[in-house]
């Protein structure tokens, strides 16, 4: 549809219903010239509530002028603000998030083919970004990290330095995502102007920034997630709409601070032409709108009762919630939701400084503490002929000392030197009598006529660069893992060696930031 409209066309649909657009000039420049890129991100912290159908209702408006569109799921960020989703959940919440903002989407019609979302540990932990953060903190004042976060970083009274570097986080961003301009709320104005002030100091653009109101929750002031009685969660039987609405904030005539008209503003308008307050016949009967000017203005004058604004916001909520409560009835969505956000008051909480991994009893690959080695050295075992003992650096003070079984298969002149993968957490245990201090991963094919080979690491890895199965990124491993538990030899079942020679776990790949694990050439080949 964008490319049926003109610039000023594309420029309405872009800036209808924003509080402020920073850069106005330069996006009327870009518009004359080609489709804007943009993107919005949301930190995978506490779960989405219906007020996220604003910024999707103006995601929908983007993609009708024609915008490139990325949704960031910002997992990293998420973490830095005060640890809002700890270390062990965030893959669970960022799961979560992808699931359900593609819900919402899906639900108000909008194609997610057109779409393109990324996690900010995508390319964050690039050694780039790294460098561009610590080039961006040496120009970036405390005062000014601590201004430019204020309304949207956690405030506490002895703040951590996570919570100072997650705005200029979030300004480079803008460059790693190569976009024109960022949209979020107008309380990250201060994110963006720090952004408008650092990039171009390390010689990047400074790009266009899109403001959305702040939307009244239900009480009448910022919908939160952490807030319970302020918001509606998506997944909120209809019967917990019906007993949220009836207590929203919303006085017969006032039209300040009121959640519930807001809603009506900038969800249902954006996404329908009309809206129509359905009543009895004898208070005049159902009522069509074609403007939220008109609501606002028969509300304010008492021609609308609030009692008939809430029935009419709550059947048009519902319309908009059930598709995203039907998805999530799968048995693999509900796990998830139970996963990410443990319902902590059904258990008493693990003795202080004995902290529990929330993964302990699942069993998923994020537990194996899987690392790139180096072989320093490769000798015969002195007591078995079998056997290698090998020296191997895991990004240690010490090397680690490996035994393994490959003298028949790799002559110790090509093992030396090179660049292995070791599953690090086994406790360890002698092989006739040397310690063997971590597993060698091979892949390995066949029974009689046996072949092995150690698994490869992407060029250009270093040792003790962590090694991990996509979707299972954010996990802790477990300090040891318990022989009776049998972790490693439950997930194993499931580790192979795809048709193209790439290590996987139940068809995901084995992957460090550099690129996948692979073999030279045991195609379908098991993995120990």
């Amino acid at each position: 549809m964008g490319e049926q409209l003109s610039p000023d066309e594309k420029y309405h649909l872009i800036t209808r219903n924003l509080q402020e657009v920073l850069g106005e000039e330069k996006l009327k420049s870009v518009l004359q010239e080609r489709e804007l890129k943009v993107y919005w991100g949301t930190a995978t912290t506490g779960k989405p509530h219906v007020a996220y159908f604003v910024p999707m209702s103006k995601i929908a408006d983007f993609l009708k002028a024609g915008c490139e569109v990325t949704i960031l799921f910002a997992d990293l960020h998420a973490y830095l603000d005060n640890m809002k989703a700890p270390w062990e959940l965030l893959e669970l919440r960022t799961k979560y998030y992808e699931q359900v903002i593609k819900a919402m989407l899906e639900s108000i019609g909008v194609p997610l083919d057109k779409l393109k979302f990324i996690r900010g540990t995508d390319y964050q932990l690039s050694r780039e970004y790294t460098l561009d953060v610590y080039r961006l903190s040496s120009m970036v004042t405390q005062h000014d990290a601590k201004k430019a976060g204020a309304e949207v970083v956690k405030q506490v009274e002895h703040p951590l330095l996570s919570g100072l570097l997650y705005p200029g986080l979030q300004a480079l961003d803008e460059e790693y995502l190569k976009v024109d301009a960022q949209f979020g709320g107008v309380d990250q104005r201060k994110i963006f102007t720090l952004a408008e002030k650092y990039l171009p100091s390390l010689g990047y653009a400074k790009r266009i920034h899109l403001m959305n109101p702040m939307v009244p929750g239900l009480t009448g002031t910022k919908m939160s997630s952490s807030e319970e009685e302020s918001k509606i969660d998506l997944l909120d039987r209809r019967e917990d709409v019906k007993k949220k609405l009836k207590k929203a904030f919303c006085e017969p005539g006032n039209i300040q601070n009121n959640g519930v008209l807001s809603f009506v503003k900038h969800v249902l308008f954006s996404l329908h032409s009309e809206f129509a307050i359905k009543r009895d016949e004898k208070w005049g009967g159902d009522k069509v709108y074609t403007t939220y000017e008109d609501v606002e203005k028969d509300f304010a004058a008492e021609l609308i009762h609030p009692g008939d604004l809430k029935a009419s916001v709550e059947e048009s909520l519902n319309k908009l919630l059930d598709p995203i409560r039907k998805k999530f009835e799968s048995p693999e969505l509900k796990k998830l939701t139970g996963s990410a956000y443990p319902d902590t008051s059904k258990n008493k909480g693990p003795a202080k400084g004995n902290p529990k991994n929330p993964e302990e009893e699942e069993i998923v690959p994020s537990r194996l503490d899987i690392r790139v080695g180096k072989v320093l050295s490769v000798e015969k075992h002195p007591d078995a002929d079998s056997l290698y003992v090998e020296k191997i650096d895991v990004g240690e003070a010490q090397p680690r000392t490996v035994v393994s079984g490959l003298v028949a298969f790799v002559p110790a002149e090509e093992l030396e030197g090179r660049l292995v993968v070791l599953l690090c957490n086994l406790k360890p245990q002698k092989m006739r009598g040397v310690e063997s201090q971590a597993m060698l991963l091979c892949a390995s094919l066949g029974q009689g006529n046996r072949q092995v080979e150690p698994l490869d690491p992407p060029e250009g890895s270093a040792p003790g660069e962590r090694v991990f199965v996509e979707g299972y990124e954010a996990g802790r491993p477990d300090e040891e893992l318990k022989p009776k538990k049998k972790v490693f030899e439950k997930l194993q079942v499931d580790m192979k060696v795809s048709e193209d020679c790439v290590a996987q776990w139940k068809g995901s790949r084995l992957a460090t930031k550099l690129g996948q694990i692979t073999c030279k050439t045991l195609k379908g080949g098991s993995i120990g």
